[in-house]
């Protein structure tokens, strides 16, 4: 989104002149400016190409602009989830969409160029673990500070997800905690990550309940450790599209067994399988649940991801998962670690 977009609104009152010169002030990337009228309610859009067509029909420089402006816009209504809309504009090429309160005044301005999507969700990335695997690397450095490539690896994460437009970002902390404070003092891409300090280790979903205010109705947690290249987009869609109360990324995990198997019935053999392959779904540590369903986490207890999934399976609830088809490293062990070094160096 685009903080201050006051250079992109211009008055329905101005000239063609005045209004070129607008244009002229923009950035190279997208020249459009969203025309207001004396009440600040949006009218229209205009190009450099909507002048060009309303000179060759005879306009002067000094006449309103009014005459040139293309009346048939899109835009956002505040507040609204418009994902499917949102990736609907980018696929016609059209990156700048205005966001209108209900008076249909400009509020701010997104830039599909520099946006992957605006996802309305807020993301929470657990950073509190020991992690005691990939010691003595993290006798001193918090594993989410470890870095992949010139940045930490819960940076990578954070930053992916602010491409995909979430502002709302929280990270939970307890193990050399104080380092993680101080490496998200600053704004990040302007982006504030806030971080949220657990009493003691309660799992992947217990020190969710100690964020204090949750401002989108989708919540979505995921380890800090992760290396990754979902598509949060595709994620959020997939969700909706299939109504559904939680999704869990699944990664494809396959067995080979290098052995005949033997299919059985008690200890009679009915039939033998050679060296059978299994597939699977394990997995990802990424999740996207409805915020109705933070009640079910209790307070200040152990509680995991698995935990809820087994609540809300129980009590009839959609729980579905979603294929990851991307990359997707778990960095827990010594040689993970290795795998997204050598990996970033490719991408």
């Amino acid at each position: 989104m685009i903080n201050n977009h006051s250079n992109y609104v211009i008055s329905d009152q101005v000239t063609i002149l005045e209004a070129l010169v607008a244009l002229n002030k923009l950035s190279s990337d997208t020249l459009t400016l969203f025309v207001v009228d004396d009440k600040n309610v949006m009218q229209g859009t205009l190009t450099d190409g909507d002048i060009r067509r309303k000179l060759i029909e005879g306009a002067t420089l000094q006449d309103s602009v009014s005459g040139a402006i293309n009346r048939e816009f899109h835009s956002i209504n505040k507040g609204e989830s418009n994902v499917f809309l949102i990736k609907n504009l980018k696929e016609k090429g059209i990156t700048l969409v205005p966001v209108l309160n209900e008076k249909g005044e400009i509020f701010e301005v997104y830039n599909l160029k520099k946006k992957k999507s605006i996802l309305p969700v807020d993301a929470v990335l657990m950073a509190g673990g020991k992690g005691e695997r990939l010691r003595p690397l993290t006798e001193k450095t918090p594993k989410p500070l470890l870095m992949v490539g010139n940045k930490p690896i819960i940076d990578h994460n954070i930053d992916r997800l602010i491409d995909y437009g979430v502002s709302n970002v929280f990270v939970t902390v307890n193990y050399l905690k104080e380092q993680l404070i101080a490496h998200f003092k600053n704004d990040r891409n302007g982006v504030t990550v806030k971080c949220v300090s657990e009493p003691c280790f309660l799992g992947t979903m217990g020190s969710v309940k100690f964020v204090e205010n949750f401002f989108n109705n989708y919540i979505l947690v995921m380890n800090s450790d992760l290396f990754t290249n979902i598509d949060y987009e595709e994620f959020f869609l997939h969700f909706m599209e299939h109504d559904a109360d939680m999704s869990v990324v699944a990664v494809p995990y396959t067995i080979s067994i290098p052995y005949g198997v033997f299919d059985l019935e008690g200890r009679v053999i009915k039939g033998i399988r050679e060296k059978p392959i299994l597939n699977y779904y394990a997995n990802a540590g990424i999740y996207l649940f409805k915020k109705e369903f933070l009640d079910l986490i209790p307070n200040g207890k152990f509680f995991n991801a698995t935990d809820l999934i087994d609540i809300l399976v129980g009590k009839g609830h959609k729980v579905i998962r979603f294929p990851l088809t991307g990359y997707w490293i778990d960095i827990g062990k010594h040689e993970e670690y290795k795998k997204a070094q050598e990996l970033i160096k490719h991408l």
